[in-house]
């Protein structure tokens, strides 16, 4: 086996010729990895395969293989797998009539393989043996486990036992042989008293002797594969555990939009599988311990009904998680699967209760096992019964119409307030498993939720669970999270959020991260690397904006509601900016010409989208204007393609793209005549340049702007308008790209303040801090 466990991470990077010239069409890759570990305990340097005297053996050694390889063809639960491995246990009869052909073909397949490995060892760079990845990329620090190890681990334990069954046989046919040969010897020793060296009674003894001496080499390399295959399954059951563990990871982020594979079938084969070796294990073991006895193999049971109780609590999850906030006197429904239900004792239904639990109780349960009497609320349906469904082949309980009646507040600490109060959902139940004769206790614990008891609260909620999702560790104590986290995992947590909640490919670059740096810190000039800068809770959802009423977040949702319900397809089609600061703002529409625009979030007001444009200035130059936000109230009126269509002070989009072409698909065909004869009507946006807004001061023709929307010759720097690689603060994620083909020019880097002319700056903030 261990020659095999080296070999198999190397097999993709051998050339296909390598490969099938290693592993021909008599002998595939198949048989060498199934019974790998068989193959390489057999003793095939040992063959003379030009005397055909050892044929017997040759062909005892291919009897066992066929038979080993039948088996394996039976348990595995893949269909395809199964007439596959059959047909090439049929194809084997080939080396019925030349079984010293199969010995000298695995015999060489071994040394090629050997000969391999030596070639990589002595060459570490060799080509086909670089290094392989051992599993997927870790989640905030967990290495997750490669998903294709269980299914190996799997199948050499079944291998395993198989071997211990065979062996078993094998004992039990020596025994029959040796209990023979005593009877045989007692009748030939009474018809020879006289002559105790009779060469019949001697070649009996020996034969006792040598059927003695096979018998105690089989049941000592029994109880060894028994040690070892228990040793095996503990592994093979830590990796199952941890994969499942995982998965409720991957299932806990993806609340903020991170992959997530719901497929919870290889999992429960994975279950089944090993409760089926536990069992064969259980048997081997009782009747072991029935001809042998010892405390050693006491320990050997006691270990083997541990791993049982375990994998029995461990396989109980919540498929489908009850909604993370949830709102008083308000239906919601969640399922929880059983990934051993197929193999549940037949006759008494299942019942799975749920009730709520504190954040203290979800903590006590993962040290104590157990959850304190108290009851902190009332839950409405809060029993099901654990159903199977054929087609499907899962064992599930769904709660369709749960509700919560009432809640129990803890005492709140300091100002923390009742949307940061985490709560959880408990499944409890008590199961009994075919071939087990006690039931077991078994329960399993939701994502942590938060109960409002009005729809005003859902917002400053659902920011606790996106903190929880995001910035929670595994395996952590329920529900610890910590109070800051650095800047880039904000990023990554803002962006991953955005594209799931808008339903988009398009994420947020480099520019908008950098903007909700500047909002989120409250530092315009932001422009050193914040990527380990920490951001907390506070700065997240507690504290509202300087000159505000509103958070952070509060904020952000806003934008993140608005896109997904009226402007996802601008935003997919690369249409809207989106996240753009007024100084940022300025640089890249100061030079552009007059009926320039674009689209940007605005910064005032929560769910608006405002038009920033460049329009004529009295004095003959050029200022850069704001319309009032549109909101989505605004937008069911009218679309926003329409009303970009209307507002005949804007003419190209930035860079310098007509909006009549970008936006035509937008513009809404007008409505026919009604067949009663009343004409139709349509909304039309106006705005008028002239009226006092939200502006720059004039820009005089041809004068560079700096990035406080001043003309240039206040601090008299031209050169400060540096190229964007220059000008791109460190800190922003590179691996993030800008999506579509709009909004890719430079952004100029701010003066230092070594540059600026501080008392002319005093004297002209007040004219560029204006709302939108």
């Amino acid at each position: 086996m261990a020659l095999w466990a080296q070999m198999t991470p190397q097999l993709q990077y051998l050339p296909n010729q390598t490969l099938n010239e290693l592993y021909p069409d008599t002998f595939p890759l198949d048989v060498r990895h199934y019974l790998a570990s068989w193959i390489e305990e057999q003793r095939w340097e040992t063959f003379d395969v030009d005397n055909m005297e050892q044929e017997p053996q040759a062909r005892r050694l291919l009897d066992q293989m066929m038979h080993l390889l039948q088996e394996v063809a039976q348990l595995n639960p893949n269909v395809v797998e199964r007439v596959k491995l059959q047909h090439i246990s049929r194809n084997l009869s080939v080396f019925q009539q030349r079984p010293m052909q199969l010995v000298r073909t695995v015999r060489d397949i071994l040394r090629k393989e050997r000969h391999l490995l030596a070639q990589a060892s002595m060459h570490p760079n060799f080509p086909p043996f670089q290094q392989i990845p051992q599993g997927p990329p870790a989640i905030n620090g967990t290495p997750q486990p490669a998903r294709e190890d269980g299914k190996t681990d799997v199948e050499n334990l079944v291998v395993q036992v198989l071997e211990i069954q065979n062996l078993r046989q094998t004992l039990h046919q020596l025994q029959e042989d040796l209990n023979w040969e005593k009877q045989e010897l007692e009748s030939i020793q009474g018809q020879n008293e006289l002559d105790p060296q009779h060469s019949d009674q001697v070649a009996r003894q020996t034969r006792i002797q040598q059927l003695e001496y096979n018998y105690s080499v089989c049941a000592k390399k029994r109880v060894q594969l028994l040690h070892a295959a228990l040793c095996a399954l503990e592994q093979c059951q830590s990796c199952l555990i941890l994969r499942i563990k995982s998965w409720r990871w991957e299932q806990h982020r993806a609340t903020i939009g991170m992959h997530f594979d719901d497929n919870l079938g290889p999992l429960q084969t994975w279950c089944e599988q090993l409760l089926i070796v536990n069992g064969n294990l259980r048997q081997e073991l009782m009747l072991v311990n029935r001809d042998h006895g010892g405390a050693e193999f006491h320990k050997l049971q006691e270990s083997l009904a541990h791993l049982l109780q375990t994998l029995i609590q461990s396989s109980l999850v919540v498929d489908k998680q009850p909604p993370q906030v949830i709102k008083t006197q308000s239906k919601f429904s969640t399922t929880v699967r059983y990934l051993l239900g197929e193999k549940m004792a037949p006759g008494k239904p299942v019942l799975l209760k749920a009730q709520i639990i504190t954040e203290a109780q979800a903590r006590n349960l993962g040290q104590q096992g157990v959850v304190h009497n108290e009851n902190v609320g009332e839950l409405i349906n809060s029993t099901a019964i654990l159903e199977h469904n054929t087609s499907s082949k899962s064992t599930c309980a769904t709660f369709r119409n749960m509700s919560i009646r009432r809640i129990k507040r803890a005492d709140r600490k300091g100002s923390e307030s009742v949307t940061e109060e985490k709560f959880a959902l408990l499944f409890t139940t008590e199961i009994t498993i075919t071939g087990c004769e006690s039931p077991y206790s078994i329960q399993a614990i939701s994502l942590p939720v938060v109960v409002i008891v009005h729809g005003s609260q859902e917002i400053n909620a659902m920011a606790t669970i996106i903190w929880d999702c995001a910035f929670s560790e595994p395996n952590r104590i329920p529900f610890v999270v910590p109070d800051r986290v650095p800047w880039k995992q904000m990023c990554e947590a803002l962006s991953s959020k955005f594209m799931s909640e808008v339903q988009t490919h398009r994420c947020l670059d480099r520019y908008n991260l950098h903007f909700l740096a500047q909002k989120i810190f409250d530092q315009p000039d932001i422009s050193e690397d914040l990527s380990n800068m920490p951001v907390s809770w506070a700065q997240f959802n507690k504290e509202v904006l300087p000159g505000r009423n509103f958070t952070f977040w509060q904020w952000f949702e806003g934008v993140m509601d608005l896109t997904k319900k009226c402007l996802r397809d601008y935003w997919t089609d690369g249409l809207i900016f989106g996240f753009i600061g007024k100084q940022h703002l300025h640089v890249i529409l100061q030079n552009k010409p007059s009926g320039t625009f674009l689209l940007r979030f605005s910064d005032s007001e929560i769910g608006g989208i405002t038009i920033a444009y460049v329009g004529p200035a009295e004095n003959g130059g050029r200022k850069i204007q704001n319309i009032q936000p549109f909101t989505k109230k605004d937008l069911d009126s009218a679309g926003l393609g329409d009303r970009i269509r209307d507002i005949i002070c804007i003419t190209h989009v930035y860079p310098d793209l007509p909006k009549d072409e970008v936006f035509k698909k937008f513009f809404t065909v007008p409505s026919p005549p009604n067949p009663d004869g009343y004409l139709p009507f349509k909304l039309t946006t106006v705005v008028n340049p002239g009226d006092q807004g939200s502006s720059t001061a004039s820009i005089p023709p041809d004068t560079p702007m700096d990035i406080f929307g001043q003309p240039m010759s206040v601090y008299g720097r031209q050169e400060m308008f540096s190229p964007l690689p220059q000008s791109t603060p460190p800190y922003m994620p590179e691996q993030i790209p800008v999506q579509g083909p709009l909004f890719q020019s430079p952004m100029p880097q701010a003066p230092s303040s070594e540059e600026i002319d501080m008392e002319a700056l005093e004297g002209i903030l007040s004219s560029i801090c204006q709302k939108d």
